[in-house]
């Protein structure tokens, strides 16, 4: 896929659905977490915060569309969540101030 000056790329876009979007967030989750690199930067680095926050909005739409998803949406839906989960609490750790809403000291 070429970038054009704009920044746009020309190649086409994958088609709007439930998973794909899911998917997206997701892949930001796992951005966050520090689990795959950065496509803008390329570098691999951890924001807890932010994975958190993309794991909440997961949440948040497995809580909206409980009746109103097919049985492969919710499938994937809630094992995306399973995985992001147990991803988050290996990082961070059963104590971090990311679960607990406070902010830790610095050592």
């Amino acid at each position: 896929m070429s970038q054009k000056p704009c920044g746009c790329s020309s190649g086409p876009m994958p088609e709007v659905t439930f998973s794909t979007f899911v998917l997206s967030l997701a892949s930001s989750a796992l951005v966050h977490l520090g689990e795959v690199p950065s496509p803008d930067t390329g570098t691999t680095e951890a924001n807890l915060p932010l994975a958190k926050h993309s794991i909440d909005v997961l949440d948040m739409l497995h809580a909206k569309t409980q009746n109103c998803l097919d049985d492969q949406e919710r499938k994937l839906l809630e094992s995306i969540l399973y995985e992001l989960r147990l991803k988050f609490v290996i990082k961070c750790g059963p104590n971090c101030e990311c679960l607990s809403g406070k902010e830790r000291k610095p050592a």
